[in-house]
């Protein structure tokens, strides 16, 4: 992992066109602004792994799904 330090205002680039800005600093938190190509996906982690572990328990329904028809 990378660990860089930032102040607010300042930035940081990811590839060519994508840039994180500190907007403010509070006790504990940080805001954070983030300027990407529209067709990339922005999500807070705990809201990417919730949506990940839905998706796999979706999957698993549907091979069961097809398990079940495949048996008749």
């Amino acid at each position: 992992m990378l660990i860089i330090t930032r102040k607010k205002g300042e930035s940081l680039m990811i590839g060519d066109d994508i840039e994180i800005t500190v907007s403010k600093l509070d006790d504990g938190s940080v805001k954070l602004g983030i300027q990407a190509p529209k067709d990339i996906t922005i999500l807070r982690k705990e809201l990417y792994e919730a949506v990940e572990k839905e998706n796999k328990e979706a999957m698993k329904i549907n091979i069961s799904l097809l398990n079940n028809i495949k048996k008749k």
